[in-house]
């Protein structure tokens, strides 16, 4: 039987059905977020960018089957952090939280500054503070008046990227046809002889997962959905994640075969750089447009919502201040939680502006490391405890799930890797000093 939330703490309004957690996890993930990262990974993978995004979307695979499976068991805001919690126990479903907030923190952050290169590309010159602090507002406006609005305006913006990301193959077909790059669809952007190296295959990976974190974030709206239908999120989860492997797996592959004979000069603008030399000048100004204004824009507004529900869950908890647990009287926002997270992500934004790179990965630590207890959670409570004989979806999935992520950290950056051990350092002494003053006991 699943786990309700606290019947004694603040409560979330219930308005949404499947189409409006696919259109979140959509507008959360975007589909256009390969070209953000093309020459990043380009780069780590050397120039076997499309091996690099499947062997993410199956690395992914297994942490949705973990989350869809999970959320039939534990009604509660918070993504990992309320699966863990309820799981394995007070202190480690304390650290998955404190593991995933910096996940949601700082991927907003990264929204903004690849947002403002597009901004900069269309207008040299132009104030890269400037522009943050004017998409935080917009976006934060739109937030604060309910999930509901945040959803629709989600809903129109993956419909547009959609007809974006079919128009950009389509002409990168053509320019392939017409003797661009390979001239042909070939299997170089999946393997070659000459560029294979795991390493390289497994860092590069390692930035792809951050083209696919969203589908996670559809689990902090569990509270939302209508009904009570427990079967929701876990559906939406694993729609999403489908759709989004498929297109990212496509789209790199063709114009990974769209590169040779194109050498890049900056990697943040790989993509612009790659189509007005191989398709057109007019094709490059219209994804900067694209990308710095409806994606920058639409993609922050559901990162904005999960932290703050993280956030929520976390202080209804007592394992924060009590004063993000605090809903709108109107709208049912958790408004104090959406204000400071939004302000903490710009505040990252503006320290982070000249390395990019460095916050790409130092996102992915929070996510994998939360993972891992995510899998975890599986597997104590519905394969252990529970002596489950549903072998696939209660121990091969976490076991392999853990195994898949344990091996795409290893090839994660030094740098990422050392920032995000200090922060689960700092977490743990905060959850332990949080059971030692006994504000870490269930109350459900």
């Amino acid at each position: 039987m699943g786990v309700a939330v606290p019947h004694g703490g603040a409560q979330l309004k219930r308005t949404l059905g499947l189409k409006d957690l696919v259109a979140y996890g959509m507008a959360y993930i975007a589909p256009m977020a390969p070209l953000t990262t093309f020459g990043f990974v380009w780069d780590a993978s050397g120039g076997l960018i499309a091996l690099a995004y499947l062997l993410g979307a199956i690395c992914m695979y297994f942490t949705a089957q973990s989350y869809a499976t999970l959320s039939n068991e534990v009604q509660s805001a918070g993504s990992v952090y309320g699966f863990a919690r309820h799981s394995l126990g007070e202190v480690p479903g304390f650290v998955a939280g404190w593991l995933i907030l910096l996940d949601y923190l700082l991927i907003p952050a990264l929204v903004f500054l690849i947002m403002s290169v597009g901004l900069q590309i269309l207008v040299p010159g132009l104030d890269r503070a400037l522009c943050l602090v004017l998409l935080v507002a917009v976006s934060l406006g739109i937030n604060w008046f309910g999930v509901a609005v945040t959803t629709r305006v989600s809903m129109v913006s993956v419909v547009l990227q959609f007809t974006v990301m079919f128009g950009l193959l389509a002409l990168a077909l053509f320019a392939l046809a017409q003797g661009k790059g390979a001239g042909t669809l070939t299997a170089a952007p999946f393997f070659d002889n000459s560029a294979f190296d795991v390493g390289k295959v497994f860092t590069a990976t390692s930035i792809c997962v951050l083209s696919f974190l969203g589908f996670d974030a559809i689990s902090t709206l569990a509270e939302e959905v209508k009904d009570n239908d427990r079967r929701l999120v876990g559906r939406a989860i694993l729609l999403v994640l489908f759709i989004c492997a498929t297109l990212f797996v496509v789209t790199t592959w063709v114009l990974g075969n769209l590169m040779p004979g194109v050498a890049i000069k900056d990697a943040s603008a790989a993509i612009y750089e790659l189509t007005a030399a191989q398709i057109g000048p007019w094709v490059a100004l219209l994804l900067a447009w694209v990308i710095a204004v409806m994606v920058g824009l639409t993609n922050a507004l559901p990162m904005q919502v999960g932290v703050s529900r993280v956030l929520f869950a976390m202080s209804r908890d007592r394992q924060l201040p009590t004063l993000f647990a605090r809903l709108h009287r109107r709208h049912g926002t958790p408004h104090v939680a959406l204000v400071l997270s939004t302000l903490l992500s710009l505040g990252i934004a503006l320290v982070m502006r000249e390395r990019i790179d460095t916050l790409a990965s130092f996102v992915n630590f929070g996510a994998l490391t939360a993972f891992v207890l995510l899998h975890l959670s599986v597997l104590v409570k519905l394969g252990i405890k529970g002596r489950s004989r549903r072998w696939f979806a209660h121990w091969l999935v976490p076991i392999v799930g853990i195994a898949v992520v344990l091996t795409v950290l290893d090839g994660m950056d030094i740098h990422a890797l050392t920032m995000g051990s200090a922060w689960l350092v700092i977490g743990l002494i905060y959850g332990l000093y949080l059971r030692s003053k006994g504000r870490v006991g269930l109350s459900v």
